[in-house]
């Protein structure tokens, strides 16, 4: 078998990305089709609904819910501040005596009225919602209501792991060499607003100090699982990162642990040193993978954004692969050899296996299920 298909991630100096950018719900889209935006420009906005907050008025003042439809001040749809009335008795006798009334606890409006459970909905004011580009490119399509397609040309990385949201920084590398491990007396005021490349690893304290400089984001090889966890407050689990709010974002290109960054990506990474960078640390690892992302805009004309068609990575001789189980977990290899006879191996079960070499020269057989493939 010369070939076949296999998970994979893409390490690339250029490509044609194609981006939508979607409000979380209905609004109004300022970008218009062919213009050309930069990551930090707004392209659409909306207002999300406030919190409710339920009061039982007829319970407050002591009446039935049938009583208190003559002591209503509001009605649904009306906007009210904290010293809105919204009930009130008409006093001992009616005569204005002795008052007892409720007034808003919030600012907002009147969502509901019911005169059969005696409760009103009050709605806290509404939240605006902005959606920026996140990368420079141009508006090829606009869903009205409710987004934008961005296309551009950029150098283009995707990461094994990452925690953290959507920033936009200068790339600053700050070690010699992917097998460096990144020290504290490199983090200064320069890294300020910077996404800095700190090689195969990163401490604990190293981030934190990261934070207090305001670096955007960090982009290394591997971090230590306990390491996220005090960064956190918990254990990450399984579910979707890239919501956390920890001052910045972090990618690992490689996994957990101590693992030289690809030389491919490290070597990539400098040669846009200087540059405008977007980067997020959205992550998801089962059915409808996500993959945090590096992203470095360059040049283009606009008859080179043309959509290519996705693709399954294919696994063939020359490939780049990386190893993605024990042993020789976060390895990175060449495909030699696609052997197609199934073999034997250590659990005793018969499986496909490749030929690989190492960047050391050395070379190994390796169950295909246990890589993936490094696309460019």
């Amino acid at each position: 078998m010369g070939q076949s298909y296999s998970a994979g991630l893409t390490v690339t100096e250029s490509t044609i990305l194609r981006k939508e950018r979607i409000l979380p719900l209905k609004g109004n889209v300022i970008a218009k089709k062919g213009d050309k935006v930069k990551g930090e420009d707004t392209i659409a906005e909306t207002l999300l609904p406030g919190k409710v907050v339920p009061i039982n008025l007829a319970n407050k003042l002591g009446v039935t819910p049938a009583q208190l439809a003559s002591m209503v001040k509001i009605a649904p749809g009306q906007q009210i501040t904290k010293a809105t009335v919204l009930a009130e008795t008409k006093g001992l006798f009616g005569l204005g005596i002795f008052k007892n009334e409720v007034r808003s606890p919030v600012e907002g409006e009147v969502e509901s009225v019911s005169h059969i459970t005696g409760q009103v909905l009050l709605r806290e004011p509404r939240i605006p919602v902005q959606v920026k580009a996140f990368i420079d490119g141009m508006v090829t399509e606009v869903i009205p209501g409710e987004g934008v397609v961005i296309e551009n040309k950029s150098a283009y990385i995707q990461g094994i792991f990452g925690i953290g949201g959507e920033t936009i920084g200068e790339l600053k590398v700050l070690v010699r060499s992917p097998d460096e491990e990144l020290d504290a007396g490199k983090i200064d005021e320069s890294c300020r607003g910077k996404v800095i490349v700190a090689g195969s690893f990163i401490h604990y304290h190293v981030i934190d100090l990261a934070r207090k400089h305001g670096v955007r984001a960090i982009i290394t090889g591997g971090i230590d699982d306990q390491d996220i966890k005090k960064l956190l407050g918990y254990d990450i689990g399984v579910a979707i990162t890239g919501h956390e709010d920890i001052g910045l974002t972090i990618v690992c290109t490689e996994g957990f642990g101590k693992i030289d960054m690809a030389r491919k990506t490290f070597e990539l990474l400098c040669s846009f040193a200087g540059k405008k960078t977007s980067i997020h640390g959205r992550t998801q690892i089962r059915a409808g993978v996500i993959r945090p992302e590096i992203i470095i805009p360059l040049e283009f004309t606009e008859d080179e954004l043309v959509s290519l068609e996705p693709s399954l990575p294919i696994l063939e001789p020359g490939a780049l692969i990386r190893v993605i189980r024990q042993p020789g977990f976060g390895k990175i290899a060449k495909v030699v050899g696609l052997p197609e006879q199934l073999t034997t191996v250590e659990s005793e079960t018969r499986v496909r296996i490749l030929e690989a070499e190492y960047e050391d020269g050395t070379r190994a057989s390796i169950p295909r299920a246990n890589v993936e493939v490094i696309e460019s």
